[in-house]
């Protein structure tokens, strides 16, 4: 029997990505997202929870965070759970797990869209962004044929 490992989440960014590019001329970008439910507790106050997610794009995908993706912007991420380590300083073993997005689509809203529009409050309502979706293109040597 196959597997999926399939992540989609609505966020939106605590941060900046950083992007990096590595020796080879791979750009890689890192953010955080956060996601929030909400839920009543016992006594019926709505209670409201924040996960954060740590995301990764490589490549063309990565170059593309790197122009358009602010800080407070809300987006659409799909993509894969990874976990991987590495020893830190002290020489322990350090676990990470992170979303290695495939797809981003900028959906517009969020702090950084309200500051774009001239940072409107109140009942005036900002024209809604234009939606942009960025696909990660498939390596060679990934795919099935």
């Amino acid at each position: 029997m196959s597997s999926v490992n399939k992540v989609i989440l609505i966020g939106n960014l605590g941060t900046d990505p950083e992007v990096r590019h590595l020796e080879s001329g791979a750009a890689v970008a890192q953010f955080r997202l956060a996601t929030n439910e909400f839920y009543k507790d016992k006594q019926g106050n709505r209670v409201e929870r924040t996960e954060w997610h740590n995301i990764v794009a490589w490549r063309g995908l990565a170059e593309m965070v790197e122009k358009y993706v602010k800080k407070g912007q809300s987006i659409y991420v799909e993509g894969k759970i990874r976990t991987r380590q590495y020893q830190d300083k002290d020489q322990q073993t350090r676990y990470v797990t992170e979303i290695v997005a495939d797809e981003i689509t900028m959906l517009g809203g969020g702090r950084a869209h309200n500051e774009q529009a001239g940072g409107q409050q109140g009942g005036a309502q900002a024209a809604p962004a234009e939606q942009k979706t960025f696909r990660q293109e498939a390596e060679l040597n990934e795919l099935p044929f």
